[in-house]
């Protein structure tokens, strides 16, 4: 990973699970982060019917929604939680289809007001084995002001 990710004693895994419980639409679709530090963020979802697009796969607002956030989390290791997406980039390269979801994110370069992460997207299959669905990059900014909801906000 290149920039300096600097590291926060105060924004930790629990703290960024708190950032993340916070969001409503996260709480809708259920997601969870499950690894936070150290300049990369993992986000993972069960997938579920309502989830899904009329073929079966998991829809792919879905998915945009993982990477955005879980590059914003990944972001969040480097900024601090005090920030938004500045934009992000998305191409799926298989349907997503399986048992859940996982968004894997890391930092590429980090300044002092914006962080340039890249994303993995994941399903597991029953078996626990994974196959890529889509793949992302973006940025991430710091807020002029103080946040509003508390935690990292895509």
């Amino acid at each position: 990973m290149a920039g300096s990710v600097r590291a926060s004693a105060v924004f930790d895994l629990a703290a960024a699970q708190q950032g993340l419980a916070a969001q409503p639409f996260s709480r809708l679709v259920q997601a969870r982060i499950t690894e936070f530090g150290d300049g990369a963020a993992t986000l993972e979802i069960d997938i579920r019917e309502e989830l899904l697009q009329q073929h079966g796969f998991v829809h792919g607002g879905v998915l945009a929604y993982a990477a955005d956030n879980t590059l914003t989390f990944a972001a969040a290791t480097a900024l601090g939680p005090a920030i938004v997406t500045g934009g992000f980039s998305i191409q799926y390269v298989r349907p997503a289809l399986g048992r859940t979801l996982r968004a894997r994110a890391q930092v590429v370069q980090a300044g002092r007001r914006q962080a340039v992460c890249r994303c993995e997207l994941t399903v597991l299959d029953g078996e626990g084995a994974e196959s890529v669905c889509a793949v992302a990059q973006g940025t991430a900014m710091t807020l002029n002001g103080p946040a509003g909801g508390g935690g990292a906000e895509a």
